[in-house]
């Protein structure tokens, strides 16, 4: 697969016709501001589906866990348009005031068990050095290029091989991710009290709401159901973010070749899902203009490519051509490109 942008570089005067990355961020501006009303009902779609069908799952174990299986999957894709609702809180996108956004991230934090302050950082971090080879490393999928890969002893490529293997990335990942990761400031634990209170104060609120399902639905029952609804939900986030970023026509560059908006527009994939998907992922599939103009709110992004239909080929990908950017793992800085292991390998010789 070889994603092509349609926005290519131009020649001097060429502007008016194909704006460029940074005017393209710029006339933007207008869907930036957040609709009360409108996020207030995304927020009710989504929480009033999610509890019920929570609670309906917890009730029906009691007929067969296999039939209560079946509700998980539902249930997991509400948590994740949760997390969605939760990411635009965090760039100040999903309401008008900055404290209003914070004080529901930080709630809706309980329920996607995710510390939102220690989150924040990390994802503001990630926006501001996407496609930065020289500020990798947080917040992002850590990524190798091809020379760096070859200077590794035997043992450091074994585990970067490891570390970007589908399984591990798509499975084991993010099981420690949110599960484990997420109970401890990790990266941040010498950055200020506000992130150990963000941890330990999400950890004892997520108790809380555990604790009381477990006390009408006992304690066996709720962790069959919260834990793989939980899974479902950061399974497909991490799959989310990974193709968002992880192409072949991916853009990366070293600090002075690197330029913000260019990497924003260029570095981040449009993921053009079927509805419901397109639904229960919050739009968030379109990215590419997500990183240009990052306070735009999930809801207003199918109207920017209908605006500016020259953005809707930028980087685009359908669900089926997302299964070729799980093997590729490192940068071939030469080629500017993403490569396999197999790829990198084969060039060598």
């Amino acid at each position: 697969m070889n994603i092509q942008s349609t926005i290519e570089r131009r020649p001097a005067g060429a502007q008016a016709a194909a704006p460029g990355p940074r005017q393209l961020a710029s006339q933007l501006r207008p869907f930036m501001k957040a609709q009360a009303a409108r996020s207030v009902w995304e927020l009710a779609v989504t929480l009033v589906p999610f509890f019920g069908v929570l609670v309906a799952t917890l009730w029906t174990v009691s007929a067969g866990y296999w039939i209560a299986l079946a509700l998980v999957p539902v249930a997991g894709l509400l948590l994740l348009r949760t997390f969605i609702i939760q990411h635009d809180c965090g760039h100040g996108a999903f309401l008008n005031k900055r404290t209003s956004n914070d004080r529901l991230g930080r709630a809706l934090g309980i329920l996607t068990f995710t510390p939102y302050d220690c989150w924040r950082r990390a994802h503001t971090l990630h926006h501001g050095s996407t496609g930065n080879l020289d500020a990798r490393g947080f917040g992002d999928v850590d990524t190798l290029t091809v020379r760096e890969f070859r200077a590794r002893g035997w043992f450091g490529r074994l585990l970067y091989r490891a570390y970007r293997h589908p399984v591990v990335m798509l499975g084991v990942g993010p099981a420690y991710l949110f599960l484990l990761r997420h109970r401890l400031p990790i990266g941040l634990m010498k950055e200020g009290a506000q992130y150990w209170v963000s941890a330990l104060a999400t950890n004892l609120a997520t108790a809380g709401f555990l604790a009381a399902l477990m006390a009408f639905f006992g304690i066996g029952t709720t962790l069959l159901v919260v834990i793989p609804t939980v899974l479902v939900a950061a399974t497909a986030g991490v799959w989310l973010f990974y193709v968002q970023h992880q192409f072949e026509a991916a853009h990366w560059d070293r600090r002075k070749d690197w330029e913000f908006h260019e990497a924003a527009l260029r570095g981040s994939s449009h993921l053009d899902l079927p509805q419901p998907l397109r639904w229960f992922t919050g739009n968030i599939g379109i990215h590419h203009v997500h990183h240009l103009a990052s306070r735009i709110p999930f809801y207003r992004l199918p109207s920017v490519l209908k605006a500016f239909p020259q953005l809707r080929e930028i980087n685009r990908m359908t669900m089926p051509q997302t299964f070729r950017p799980l093997v590729l793992a490192l940068w071939d800085e030469d080629q500017r490109r993403l490569v396999s292991f197999r790829e990198a390998a084969r060039a060598r010789r």
